[in-house]
């Protein structure tokens, strides 16, 4: 039994353990009490400090913002103002006792049930949003009421910061003070902003319905209640569905408080919301430039309704001389004379060292009162052409690889992927430079350089000029790309070559400026896109491509312009000498453009003809020419990452420690980098000067003939213009309008010249270069490009764009599918 239960001495030990344990088990339940309840009040008091912080610094209430809708207004480059986002006409006032109650009901059953209870705060709502914000993150879910929307639209930012809440809910109570229930109710209705424009609910309804407010019935006034939520996405003429769920939402809302009784719900929602609409109007005056300033602040988290009720102050790019010339350009036939008013244009002009918008040319409507209207200068995307070559290709190239603008590619037919590539005209110049197949624009180089710099290589040098491709097909070099660009990206990666390699992102606006003070810079960051040695070799090449190659329509003297051509060929149904794109994209050291030229749609009827597509360098050479007036232009500065040799009769570029130690024993065809030097490859360039130094006292008894016609014909500044190609005519004035007098289209020259094959498309004349289908090419429209050369030269098309072009170059109209520069 003893030993069973323990002695008097053991019992008296352990409950003397277990009191002290007890004790010390207390004490710390004490002090973490004592700590939280310390840390509890040092926490309200910093709260309190801040919230009184916060209180100090809000903003007085000011009867003229309570009492008038506040549009934003646009101010240019200068800081002078633009115009307003809306006019006068969109903001008509009505007093309370004209709002029929079953209207004033619709607007709170949705936004403020208990309107007529509260004190300016809904506690119980604020409760409500405090779980849902612990539970989802701050600013899931809001609790401001009728009174509190009418502080936030007068007075503070959209901002969803503690210091805007604090400071909302301070001028709430404040205003419920100042003014009755009535007076705020009606202040909201004329303020709050319904969407197409609208502020307040009388011009929302003759917006919407065309009638006077006391003539809305239930389901109308419980669609324009339930607009408030999201103006835009709730439009009911371009979301009918929607607004109406959302409208049926209200009308249950309003059943639900006893406003209305359920069969009256049940037949307001039996309306159909397009049966009750009015026939929409567009009144509000936008131009292509403030259009995309709109566009641009919405995708930066600018609502539109922040635009419209917000008061701000927007510092834009916009030059309005720019503006006034680009508009003009495009517009009238002072200029250019356009074949006629269904052939389109688009072009962008920036800063080339900011990426600030300066001008957009969206239409070439004359009535450029357009609200919201399609901008073919920041929206349309169409396959680039030719003009992706060096940001594709070439620019890759250099900067992974190296090369040197003499670096020699051998132009010739290639297969990749199971597909042929030829050039346009189904010639081949063999061993040519960097520089020449950029100045001429040949495919088959730029495909080659693509693929041995890389095509993920290519396709991250683009990503970094702003141009986002999610695969890459060997038709990319020359422009067949799926989704194609739009005028505004393409200047904006331009500008980069111009800019030592420093890409910035095109943009509109500078900053905006809140009621209440307070700045929010909007310009983006610039990012080093490529090595300024890239930019600079690319930015010659292309001065030789205005110069003396595809883009001299676009010369303009004594300015220095880089530049290139490109366009895109007829698809196979359409029978003509035409392309279905013409573009021009360049640059001087103070401004960059890209302009776009076609048709919405392309068909027999509507193609951009042979002798018009000429017209986006004759676009961007009077812009370029006007804006550049009573400026100082310098040229492109050389950097000390590039040095410069002498090869043959023309200076090549070379990336510093790349150039030839020696002077090579052929001085226009420098040893490739990676091939031994032990080894030196002989091309055909070489081979053909050594057979003519072996044969220059027997020229007339030469074994090769044919040999000798190719060598005439290489490339000479001093050649006479080939004679122009049947069915063509000479060029002529800029306004006059040649005829089209090309030969009928047969199989395989439909008006395009060339033979069988199609350039970019495989062996089999329906692919090009891709393994689908369809790839590369929007609506399995055939790729590639077809820079049209101009008449005159060595090509087809109009004037001399093309003389001295090299012998392997065709002068009949191009094949389908080809790159024509």
């Amino acid at each position: 039994m003893g030993d069973s239960y323990p002695s008097r001495e053991e019992y008296k030990k352990k409950m003397l353990e277990g009191h002290q344990e007890k004790r010390i088990v207390g004490k710390l339940a004490i002090r973490t009490m004592m700590a939280f309840f310390i840390c509890g009040i040092l926490l309200i008091g910093v709260f309190g400090y801040t919230a009184m912080a916060y209180v100090k610094e809000a903003p007085k209430l000011n009867p003229e913002l309570l009492n008038s809708p506040q549009s934003s207004t646009l101010y240019d480059m200068n800081n002078k103002k633009i115009t307003d986002v809306a006019g006068a006409e969109y903001r008509k006032t009505i007093s309370l006792d004209q709002v029929p109650k079953e209207v004033q009901n619709a607007f709170l059953a949705v936004e403020d049930a208990r309107f007529w209870k509260h004190r300016g705060i809904d506690v119980k709502r604020v409760a409500g949003a405090v779980v849902a914000n612990v539970k989802e993150g701050f600013g899931v879910e809001g609790a401001s009421t009728i009174t509190q929307q009418l502080v936030k639209m007068s007075f503070l930012s959209t901002e969803k910061t503690i210091e805007r809440k604090v400071q909302e809910a301070y001028l709430a109570l404040k205003l419920e003070k100042q003014y009755t229930k009535e007076e705020i109710l009606e202040m909201y209705l004329n303020k709050v902003y319904f969407g197409e424009g609208a502020y307040g609910i009388a011009t929302a309804a003759e917006v919407y319905f065309g009638k006077s407010v006391k003539d809305l019935n239930i389901s109308e006034a419980a669609l324009l209640a339930g607009l408030l939520q999201r103006p835009s996405g709730y439009n009911p003429y371009n979301n009918p569905e929607l607004a109406e769920t959302r409208r049926n939402t209200v009308l249950s809302l309003m059943e639900q408080h006893e406003y209305i009784s359920a069969k009256e719900r049940q037949e307001a929602q039996s309306i159909p919301v397009k049966e009750m609409l009015h026939k929409q109007k567009k009144k509000t005056a936008y131009n292509s430039f403030t259009d995309q300033v709109v566009r641009e602040l919405n995708e930066k988290g600018i609502s539109e309704e922040d635009l419209y009720t917000q008061g701000l102050k927007i510092y834009t790019t916009y030059d309005p001389e720019a503006q006034k010339i680009t508009e003009k350009v495009l517009t009238t036939d002072e200029y250019i004379a356009y074949p006629e008013d269904d052939f389109k244009a688009g072009v962008v002009l920036l800063e080339t060292k900011t990426g600030e918008v300066r001008a957009i040319g969206g239409s070439r409507d004359s009535n450029a009162e357009v609200q919201r209207g399609f901008n073919y200068g920041t929206q349309m995307k169409r396959q680039p052409g030719s003009t992706a070559k060096p940001i594709m290709a070439y620019g890759p190239a250099i900067e992974n690889l190296k090369w040197s603008t003499a670096e020699q590619i051998k132009d010739e037919q290639i297969e990749l992927n199971g597909k042929v590539f030829k050039n346009w005209n189904n010639r081949f110049h063999g061993n040519v430079s960097m520089r020449t197949a950029l100045q001429w624009s040949y495919n088959i180089p730029a495909i080659k350089a693509m693929m041995e710099a890389g095509p993920e290589e290519a396709r991250q040098f683009a990503a970094r000029l702003g141009i986002e491709l999610e695969e890459i097909f060997p038709a990319y070099a020359i422009g067949g790309f799926k989704t194609g660009v739009s005028p505004l990206e393409l200047a904006g990666a331009y500008a980069a070559f111009g800019n030592d390699g420093v890409f910035n992102e095109p943009h509109t606006v500078r900053k905006i400026v809140y009621p209440d003070g307070k700045e929010k810079n909007l310009k983006p960051e610039p990012v080093q896109a490529m090595s300024d040695s890239t930019a600079y070799m690319i930015t010659d090449m292309l001065k030789t491509a205005v110069v003396e190659g595809t883009g001299q329509m676009a010369n303009i003297p004594g300015l220095p312009i880089a530049g290139k051509t490109g366009t895109n060929e007829l698809p196979d149904h359409i029978y003509g000498s035409g392309v279905t794109d013409a573009w021009f994209a360049g640059y001087t050291t103070r401004y960059s453009a890209a302009v776009w030229t076609g048709y919405d749609t392309i068909s027999q009827e509507s193609f951009v003809r042979m002798e018009d597509s000429h017209n986006a360098k004759l676009i961007f050479k009077h812009i370029m020419s006007q804006v550049s007036e009573d400026i100082e232009t310098p040229d492109f500065t050389m950097p000390s990452s590039v040095e410069k040799m002498v090869i043959g009769s023309r200076a090549e570029l070379f990336i510093n420690g790349t150039a030839p130690k020696r002077n090579p024993v052929i001085i226009n065809k420098p040893q490739k980098r990676n091939e031994e030097e032990s080894e030196p490859e002989i091309t055909e360039e070489e081979e053909k000067d050594d057979d003519a130094n072996e044969e220059v006292e027997e020229e007339e008894k030469t074994e090769d003939k044919e040999k000798q016609k190719e060598e005439k014909k290489a490339p000479k500044p001093e050649k006479e213009p080939q004679k122009p190609p049947v069915g063509k005519k000479p060029p002529a004035p800029v306004k006059e309008k040649p005829k089209d007098n090309s030969p009928k289209p047969t199989e395989g020259n439909k008006g395009d010249g060339g033979q069988g094959d199609k350039g970019n498309k495989g062996g089999d004349g329906k692919d090009n270069g891709n393994n689908d289908k369809g790839k590369g090419n929007p609506d399995d429209k055939e790729s590639g490009n077809k820079d049209s050369p101009p008449e005159g030269g060595g090509g087809s098309g109009g004037s001399d764009d093309k003389k001295g072009e090299p012998a392997g170059q065709s002068s009949s109209p191009p094949q389908k599918s080809e790159s024509r520069d």
